[in-house]
């Protein structure tokens, strides 16, 4: 079956629909069939990576209702083996619509059921809060991949994220793991930069990627434009950073096989 990671940070602004585009192609770069599945209702990980989510008559938001199934919302990227399950407006309201709704946690888990021999990866892009969206989007993983900004601030709220993650573990699906921490727009000139490393690994002793995400103009202006950073200019540090992180990732798949 596909491996399921869902890129979740409740903090805004932290690089994760960033590190879910340019994972995703790096994943398919290395020929990995790849899925990802836009779950936050501003949509921008649809639109950077280059579909137009205003035209789009059904997205994630329908899947996940069972109107449709996910499989007939999959579009193609620029990427041969890269696929997007887009948002589009209507996905703002579904916090509120699967509150009364039977097994709500697991609604996007269900609808990836019949998709998920399809991919080798399926990212999920959650979004910026700790709602009931991207409870389903942690519920549905098998694993939690984590951005986190190298600035004070972002370590705010940190010790809740994993809090939810553990109670999701004990009283919804154990099967989920925290897959680790990814250090985003970091700036090797600053000593903050190194002081927020130290201060992460009291939350992830042992899980934290060596693949360092830096302060990239190029990373910034890529969505824009609607592409990954492989294809806007996959020379670029920020470029060989995110193929460091798919190559990781991968190693980490080769030695659950192994084992």
């Amino acid at each position: 079956m596909g491996r399921i990671i869902s890129v979740v940070n409740q903090k805004g602004g932290v690089g994760k629909t960033t590190t879910a585009i340019n994972l995703g192609a790096y994943l398919a770069e290395a020929g990995k069939f790849v899925l990802l599945v836009d779950l936050d209702p501003q949509a921008n990980a649809t639109s950077g990576i280059g579909i137009d989510h205003m035209g789009l008559g059904r997205g994630v938001y329908e899947a996940i209702l069972g109107e449709v199934s996910m499989r007939d919302i999959v579009q193609p990227t620029a990427h041969e083996t890269l696929w997007v399950a887009p948002a589009t407006k209507h996905l703002a309201g579904l916090n509120i619509e699967l509150v009364d709704m039977p097994r709500r946690e697991f609604k996007l888990y269900d609808s990836l059921l019949e998709i998920r021999n399809d991919y080798d990866y399926i990212l999920i892009d959650c979004p910026p809060t700790l709602g009931m969206i991207t409870l389903n989007g942690i519920v549905a993983a098998d694993e939690v991949l984590i951005p986190v900004q190298t600035e004070y601030y972002a370590l705010e709220g940190l010790g809740q994220l994993l809090e939810t993650v553990n109670l999701v573990r004990e009283n919804i699906r154990p099967e989920v793991d925290v897959l680790g921490a990814v250090l985003t727009m970091y700036d090797g000139r600053t000593k903050l930069s190194d002081d927020v490393m130290q201060e992460l690994y009291k939350f992830f002793p042992k899980n934290i990627f060596r693949a360092v995400i830096p302060r990239n103009v190029r990373l910034a202006e890529a969505p824009s434009f609607g592409r990954s950073i492989l294809t806007f200019d996959p020379y670029s540090k920020g470029a060989r950073a995110y193929e460091r992180l798919a190559r990781e990732i991968l190693d980490t798949e080769y030695r659950q096989a192994v084992v």
